[in-house]
């Protein structure tokens, strides 16, 4: 009989339900169930493994929280099933009846839905090799690292408005691939000589450059050199020869360093969202309101959901609309500062691709479209040029 430990995880402990079959009635045996509560510490992992599963099921809750647990449970043997967050909380209310949230209710939940779908591995979240969790993890920190920055560049350059006004509104940003931090706030922090700024401050009407300011450009710099570290570390990653047909790609589309790492880190391997034979899944369905045989193509539907821009379409009485709803954040957010910098700029699109898209957006934009709805078009769009290349490259 099989072991199926579900495990709420929280910061510092979690709270895990052990079953060996789904129970018949899932709400009333909640307040039967003997639950565990067991803290992050080497006696909470002990008890936690004396339990002896032969599954584990929880949510993919970062970095932080979830791998302490994962990691100890695949060393000791135990096979590790993820559930997305929407995909349980739907479970909970709509199947289980457990409207009411509680990490109890969700550790119950989860040693549930696997019984329910444990021959459906497309309901559980795709477990990624360690190079891809690596990169994901890279990804993750220089996004951490730039919400870092801001506020403290923001602060420097309010101060130098009355310290030295020449030079509060210059961007010194470090280039693509770059290895060395900006020349303004490596001089700003006294780490670099500079004739051009010590020129500047020479004859400035400012009041003079504080410590303060001085620190803030050192931890500027300290902060970049860290960017800069990381992106070696992915630069090393890259040159793994799977790959290669994939960065190929990227590089038609322009894509730059850090889009191309999130990018990997969320669709890699592409052959997950294949069919069972390996190629792209398409199904004749009959259409819902023709009536007719249509197409549905569902390894693209898939992939453009990973990326968080697949519309989905809610209606209700003579109300329709579209709206995206699930995927990678991360992703999306990305795709569509891609557009805003390389798409929509007409002296941007240098490649064949960027003109095509180009030209859609532009095309759209003379309808009178809200200019947010034109973007995510024009980025689904991309999308869907983006896994046929894919697909021709790489399978």
């Amino acid at each position: 009989m099989i072991r199926v430990l579900g495990l709420d995880v929280s910061k510092s402990s979690i709270s895990a339900c052990l079953l060996e079959t789904k129970p018949d009635v899932p709400r009333q045996f909640y307040y039967d169930c003997p639950f565990y509560r067991l803290s992050a510490n080497s006696e909470g992992l002990k008890q936690m493994l004396a339990l002896k599963p032969d599954i584990a099921v929880f949510e993919p809750t970062g970095t932080n929280y979830s791998r302490l647990w994962g990691t100890y449970l695949a060393r000791s043997g135990v096979e590790v099933r993820l559930v997305g967050h929407r995909q349980l909380r739907n479970y909970r209310s709509n199947h289980l009846d457990m409207a009411d949230k509680d990490d109890d209710g969700d550790a119950l939940a989860l040693a549930c839905y696997y019984f329910e779908y444990c021959n459906e591995p497309r309901r559980f979240v795709q477990i990624r090799d360690r190079e891809i969790v690596k990169i994901r993890e890279l990804v993750l920190r220089l996004g951490h690292l730039n919400r870092v920055q801001n506020p403290i560049s923001n602060r420097v350059r309010q101060d130098l408005a009355w310290q030295f006004p020449e030079v509060a509104l210059v961007r010194s940003r470090r280039q693509n691939q770059s290895e060395t931090v900006p020349i303004f706030w490596a001089w700003l922090a006294q780490e670099r000589k500079s004739a051009r700024y010590d020129a500047l401050y020479k004859n400035t009407v400012g009041l003079g450059i504080t410590d303060t300011v001085r620190n803030h450009a050192k931890r500027v710099c300290d902060l970049q050199r860290e960017e800069i570290a990381i992106e070696k570390e992915l630069g090393q990653l890259f040159s793994d020869a799977r790959f290669e047909p994939y960065l190929e790609v990227f590089h038609k589309f322009g894509f730059g360093p850090r889009l191309t790492a999130i990018l990997i880190s969320q669709i890699y391997p592409l052959s997950g969202f294949m069919g069972e034979d390996g190629k792209p899944e398409v199904k004749i369905l009959r259409g819902r309101n023709s009536g007719k045989p249509t197409k549905r193509y569902l390894s693209l539907r898939r992939f453009q959901k990973a990326l968080g821009v697949a519309p989905t379409q809610e209606s209700s009485g003579d109300k329709k609309k579209t709206k995206v709803v699930g995927g990678s954040d991360l992703c999306r957010k990305s795709l569509w500062q891609w557009i805003f910098t390389a798409i929509e700029p007409k002296q941007c699109r240098k490649n064949k691709i960027g003109q095509e898209l180009g030209a859609k957006m532009d095309k759209q934009k003379a309808t009178g479209r809200p200019i947010n709805w034109v973007r995510m078009h024009v980025a689904t769009a991309g999308v869907k040029m983006l896994f046929n290349e894919l697909v021709k490259s790489c399978l």
